[in-house]
């Protein structure tokens, strides 16, 4: 069972199977399949996928296969195969039925043999560069290759050889026999067989010829029973293509094709070509980079599973094109965070601040609330003590009236503390502030004092109690709104200033904290622990995301 299930909104898809049910096709049935291809990691995109397929399939009281479209060795690895699982699992769908296209390796090849035999397929020894020229283009129809008209026998010969390991990677491919004037590319006479010596992460040396990914799909489907076939709208061109493969095998299930608009998330890119070189070129660190839309890297950055789905639902379902701002992600996790992470501080960039009139060893016991809105997370205990720590940001010498924290002279409320007051500093020999010499008023703790204006409250940590941790601050990736629409390299288009660490103190209650534990950092915003770096003997920290977007005043500077 999926352990989250979401309720699809009403959409054209979940319209067309209302109807299918409704008329008994299918005998009433429901089955889909996510099938990714094993040659990266998921992003968010697949997510929007997953959400649809799985989502509607449960509330039919259908079911979804996981199907590995594995006919690529190139590319291919066990690792992916590994990666998906996990992401899936971890936004909490469950599978009916793990699949591989490779599992139908014998069955597609008697298929395409079934097609040369009905003089319906044949083999091509035009090479790449030919095969392009004789194709033509949108306005100009293709012509036939010199190769087409061979005889039946022939076409087996050749494929049988093909299969044995006879020839090079480019000498032969197995080609539809379909109509080289189609106004539609695909049906150009598509390839259906390609020869690669490279070993399988499944069927190892088994086979050195493999099935093309428009062939090998439909015929998948319909051996799984799929009733309703989801993708993208990239693939609206091919299903003329699906059709008529499983029409001229005459497949006992014809599943249904039926195409939705890909997501086009802002500052950032999508599809595994093109994260791959961002990881392959080394721009990020990795598929779990958390700059980077793969679930992978949006669970390391701490994102959760209802937070990503809770996305999806508010992208809706339509086949216009979808290019989606980054705050409606931020959005969703902030509004889920917001009400159930614990509150506590943390000091980004630290600086010390000494209470002159409280005593070398005396420090008094606060009591903290760990959420402002929900007693039943319960409070926790910090020490005021005569060192503690501020953000630096949080103090200037001299400042205009709308600066709310502490001024040289000024005076402001510590969060859960007593009102201090700005005595003096002490520099270094750059100029740079070290120390900030302040006094306490013991009289303001849980009021206000009396004929005194306090401008701001800030955060703070008792040194002594402090713990050091790294703290990641990340940022868009993209400089541009768009990347995929701007003509320029990609390494061009990078924010430089997408990953910043600080070196701060957090409250000593986190070195207990559990990777992907997540908190508010008060004032600061949503940070999780490191999945892949963390330990409690030296925290690293990521921010998921502030407590409201800066970017587009940035943007304005």
């Amino acid at each position: 069972m999926d352990t989250n299930p979401i309720k699809t909104p009403s959409n054209f898809i979940k319209t067309l199977i209302e109807n299918d049910v409704r008329e008994g096709k299918n005998e009433g049935l429901v089955c889909t399949r996510f099938p990714p291809e094993p040659s990266g990691y998921l992003h968010i995109g697949h997510a929007k996928a997953l959400c649809l397929s799985f989502g509607l399939a449960k509330e039919f009281d259908g079911s979804t296969n996981l199907r590995f479209d594995d006919t690529n060795p190139l590319k291919e690895s066990s690792i992916y195969v590994d990666a998906i699982k996990r992401d899936i699992s971890w936004l909490g769908f469950k599978w009916k039925r793990e699949c591989r296209a490779s599992d139908y390796f014998s069955q597609l090849y008697h298929f395409a043999e079934k097609l040369i035999l009905q003089g319906k397929a044949y083999v091509d020894s035009l090479n790449p560069e030919e095969i392009r020229e004789y194709r033509g283009t949108l306005t100009q129809p293709g012509k036939n290759s010199p190769y087409r008209d061979r005889s039946v026998d022939e076409n087996l010969d050749l494929f049988k050889r093909m299969r044995a390991g006879e020839f090079s990677e480019e000498e032969h491919i197995v080609r539809l026999k379909i109509d080289m004037s189609s106004p539609n590319l695909n049906m150009r006479d598509p390839a259906i067989y390609r020869i690669r010596h490279t070993d399988h992460h499944e069927t190892g040396n088994e086979w050195c010829i493999y099935p093309m990914y428009d062939f090998t799909h439909c015929i998948s489907d319909s051996i799984e029973g799929i009733t309703h076939s989801l993708c993208d709208i990239s693939f609206e061109d091919h299903r003329p293509l699906y059709d008529w493969v499983l029409d001229e095998l005459e497949m006992p299930c014809h599943p249904q094709q039926v195409e939705f608009s890909r997501l086009n998330l802002q500052y950032t890119v999508m599809g595994k070509r093109k994260l791959r070189q961002l990881v392959d070129q080394g721009i990020v660190d990795g598929w779990t980079d958390p700059r980077l839309p793969t679930l992978s890297g949006l669970r390391r950055r701490g994102f959760t599973p209802s937070s990503i789905k809770e996305f999806c639902l508010r992208v809706g379902v339509t086949k216009s094109e979808n290019n989606v701002e980054l705050a409606m992600l931020y959005s969703c996790i902030r509004d889920e965070l917001e009400i159930s992470a614990q509150r506590v501080m943390g000091v980004l960039n630290p600086i010390k601040l000494v209470i002159q009139n409280l005593k070398e060893n005396e420090c008094i016991p606060l009591r903290l609330s760990n959420h402002p809105k929900n007693e039943a997370m319960g409070h926790r205990t910090l020490n005021f003590s005569k060192e503690i720590y501020i953000d630096r940001a949080d103090f200037r010498e001299e400042a205009n009236r709308k600066y709310k924290r502490l001024v040289l002279g000024g005076e402001v409320r510590l969060r859960y503390g007593f009102v201090i007051k700005a005595e003096g500093i002490v520099k270094n020999s750059e100029g740079e502030i070290t120390e900030i010499i302040c006094s306490y008023d013991k009289d303001t703790l849980g009021k206000n004092p009396e004929g005194r204006k306090v401008k701001g409250v800030i955060h703070w940590l008792p040194a002594d109690d402090a713990v050091p941790a790294q703290i990641n601050l990340y940022e868009h990736l993209f400089s541009v709104d768009f990347p995929d629409s701007d003509g320029r390299d990609y390494s061009e288009l990078i924010n430089p200033n997408s990953f910043s660490i600080c070196q701060g103190f957090v409250e000593p209650a986190l070195t207990a904290a559990t990777p992907e534990d997540r908190f508010q950092f008060e004032r600061e915003g949503y940070f999780c622990i490191d999945s892949e770096l963390s330990s409690p003997k030296s925290l690293v920290i990521n921010r998921i995301v502030a407590l409201k977007d800066s970017w587009a005043k940035i943007e304005q500077s």
